[in-house]
């Protein structure tokens, strides 16, 4: 039984990691890229946006260049963590990170540009800082977007296949995720073992878009400070 449930628990911690460190990290590209106007605006979106179309191989082909033992990033991490990247799960959480990037990113950024410019104005006026008027006015405004970010983000890393198999392999308690578990049970001509946890995805799956649902569809009323 232990066995069974090592995958999706891996896979759980992995999502609820990913989805913490996207949190952070996306504060402030959200914040640059909704409050200020720069030239390389449209590069910068376009770079978040990227892993949304890049095969995973790809991405998998240069997080393995990147995370080798003779590489920049390989040797300081070893250095400093004594040890490896590539075939571990701070591995695979780095590569989650990046690969589901816009998935936190573009809903809340979207939902942002959406609002009206008079809020920003009226909060100028009032006179609030640019960061007190995204941390006050902006955010508290798209709640639900940023709640609807967090499940996809979530749910993406679930669901992810090719970079974390391409970067992690198929290690049990360290890398075998769920969906990886799939694939080797099949392997393992293992159909029921590999039924069982296609159903419990899938019931993940319908039960996230339900709630995405639920939250488009509930109404939010204009906060200003």
């Amino acid at each position: 039984m232990d066995a069974f449930w090592s995958p999706l628990l891996l896979s759980g911690k992995l999502a609820l990691y990913t989805t913490g460190i996207l949190l952070l990290v996306s504060a402030p590209i959200l914040f640059a890229l909704s409050m200020y106007h720069f030239w390389g605006k449209p590069l910068v979106k376009s770079l978040v946006a990227l892993p949304l179309i890049l095969p995973p191989s790809v991405l998998g082909f240069y997080f393995l260049l990147a995370f080798r033992p003779d590489s920049l990033i390989g040797r300081i991490w070893e250095s400093v963590f004594d040890s490896r990247l590539a075939f571990s799960f701070q591995g695979i959480l780095i590569a989650s990170v990046v690969f589901s990037f816009p998935f936190m990113v573009n809903p809340i950024l979207s939902a942002i540009e959406n609002l009206p410019v008079s809020m920003t104005q009226a909060a100028y006026t009032l006179g609030q800082s640019r960061w007190d008027t995204f941390r006050r006015v902006l955010l508290p405004n798209v709640r639900p977007s940023i709640v609807s970010a967090c499940l996809l983000s979530f749910a993406h890393t679930i669901g992810e296949f090719g970079v974390i198999l391409m970067i992690g392999g198929n290690i049990p308690d360290e890398t075998r995720v769920a969906s990886i578990a799939i694939f080797h049970e099949l392997e393992m001509m293992n159909y029921d073992s590999a039924n069982q946890y296609a159903l419990i995805l899938l019931g993940f799956s319908f039960t996230i878009l339900v709630v995405l649902q639920l939250l488009q569809k509930s109404p939010t009323r204009p906060i200003l400070c």
